[in-house]
């Protein structure tokens, strides 16, 4: 995710002017299959399962939400299951200020023992749940659905959980903000970052808890439907058409996409062959075909500096929408149109920015963050190679960016915190983790890194960390671990006091870096904006 322009406060150079059974279903009776080649993560466990423990109170107890311990969004995600894979199915009724119709099924492990178990939900109203089949009771608590099934789950049976809901993309009270649905001139598309997929369909809202994801989106004939993954087909039934895409990676809910509007879809081939599809308001076409065009040989330049693109296939959605900023949904970012229709940024700038989405689908999106307040590991390197490529193709020096970040350092984790450690959201603006201290703060640290250990040892840590952790979850330490292995001595006291100190430390080879005198007065967190 990146802020446009106007949201952002880096030291980016400026353009010129982010019913009740009676005994067990027989599904949960057969063996559950293996997870195969999927590779995760096992994360926040300790939390996980101290929460857990309320999942085992009777069914007299009264429903509350529950949470896997996330220090910055402690009710979110679910303690007892790992998801396996989500079926949304959507009907668009042709407005964008209507709820749609849906349909959430659910395949997961159960990982514990439980009596009942919670689904992350919050915009929608429940009209049933099934569990293997059979009704089961539910009621809501907080943003979660609590589910009750009629027998007890136990500890590796395998469950379907059928939820039958309205997504309602119209947000009310202290939800307003916060993401999920977003209404383009035409129609919709999502932004989920950081705890919003919730808004739109039930789910196990955390990035530690990946997914496979098959979305089936029926909407009138004169609209377009594209979701991340590939189309297995689309189906036309009198006025309107069903479109189905899958997944072929796993993915966090928090990168789910779904585009609806007048579209054109353009089509064109990447690197070896890789199916590229991008989504643009059909009247605008033309004008950005010029930019859509960009997308092969910035994805030649990243496989140049990490390795292989890790997914089935790319593209972006410019869409006609209002957002404050762009966002890396798993294969087709997200973006605003008017990025690239607006004359002030520098054909470099938006070149950039396009990198900085485009960079996520490693850093963020394959190798996901295994806790919130590892964010820094997708900013910080979205944020790197966008600068990387600024100074490449665009001209413009790393060195006076990362000077220019250095100064500002110290106010930024004053006000925000360090990069591995972002201060609590500010009341009533879930997205405020996004400070300046998790993007150039972050790139700063890893400038550091390169200066500290030399560029062939740093670009060699880059390939393994991607290679190693694709379609799993890693952690800060995780990256610590890995960059001292590259170094061949240990480098925790160094990054720690990078990742974690209340100052910048000095930075390696330029003893003349000095931080700014801070602020008079540090700026309140009401004044940051409301956007990503």
């Amino acid at each position: 995710m990146l802020l446009n322009p106007r949201h952002r406060a880096t030291p980016a150079p400026a353009p010129a002017t982010h019913h009740r059974a009676t005994s067990v279903p027989a599904t949960r009776q057969r063996s559950a299959p293996a997870p195969g080649p999927r590779r995760r993560k096992a994360v926040l466990l300790a939390s996980a399962a101290s929460v857990c423990s309320l999942c085992l109170l009777g069914a007299a107890a009264p429903p509350v939400p529950l949470g896997i311990g996330d220090r910055l969004y402690p009710t979110l995600g679910n303690p007892g299951y790992d998801v396996a894979s989500y079926d949304v199915d959507l009907t668009y009724p042709g407005a964008n200020d209507k709820p749609l119709q849906a349909v959430t099924t659910i395949d997961a492990w159960a990982t514990a023992d439980l009596d009942r178990l919670n689904l992350d939900f919050a915009r929608g109203t429940v009209r049933s749940v099934e569990v293997d089949g059979v009704p089961a009771d539910f009621q809501s608590a907080g943003e979660d659905l609590v589910v009750t099934p009629v027998q007890p789950l136990r500890r590796g049976d395998w469950v379907r959980i059928t939820v039958r809901h309205t997504s309602d993309p119209r947000p009310t009270g202290d939800q307003k903000g916060d993401g999920g649905w977003v209404p383009t001139t035409d129609g919709l598309v999502m932004a989920n970052q950081a705890d919003a997929a919730h808004l739109v369909f039930p789910c196990n809202d955390h990035p530690s808890d990946k997914a496979m994801f098959t979305f089936r989106v029926t909407a009138p004939n004169a609209y377009t439907v594209v979701a991340n993954g590939l189309p297995t087909g689309s189906r036309r039934t009198g006025s309107s058409t069903t479109w189905t895409y899958r997944t072929e990676h796993p993915m966090a809910t928090e990168l789910a996409q779904v585009s609806i509007g007048r579209s054109d879809v353009p089509r064109r081939e990447g690197p070896h062959g890789l199916p590229l599809r991008d989504v643009v308001p059909s009247a605008d076409r033309k004008t950005l075909e010029p930019w859509l065009a960009k997308t092969p040989d910035q994805i030649a330049w990243m496989e140049g500096k990490v390795g292989p693109y890790p997914f089935e296939t790319y593209g972006v959605i410019m869409a006609n929408a209002t957002t404050g900023f762009e966002l890396e949904t798993q294969t087709l970012s997200l973006f605003e149109k008017k990025l690239f229709t607006e004359p002030a940024y520098p054909k470099w700038y938006v070149e950039s920015v396009m990198v900085h989405e485009l960079s996520h689908q490693w850093f963020g999106d394959s190798v996901s963050p295994a806790s919130w307040s590892d964010v820094w590991l997708n900013e910080g390197h979205a944020t790197w190679y966008e600068a990387l490529y600024a100074e490449e193709k665009g001209h413009q020096p790393m060195i006076d960016r990362m000077k220019a970040a250095y100064a500002a350092s110290d106010g930024w984790r004053a006000s925000g915190g360090p990069p591995a450690r972002p201060k609590l959201p500010a009341p009533g603006q879930k997205i405020s983790i996004f400070r300046p201290s998790v993007y150039d703060g972050a790139a700063l640290a890893l400038y550091a890194l390169r200066q500290e250990i030399g560029r062939p040892a740093f670009e060699r840590l880059e390939r393994l960390w991607v290679r190693d952790h694709r379609d799993a979850n890693a952690s800060t330490d995780d990256y610590i671990a890995l960059a001292s292995e590259v170094a061949g001595r240990d480098l925790s006291g160094f990054l720690h006091d990078w990742l974690y100190g209340e100052k910048t430390p000095p930075m390696p080879g330029h003893p003349d870096w000095k931080p700014a005198d801070p602020p008079a007065k540090s700026p309140k967190a009401a004044k940051r904006p409301a956007h990503r």
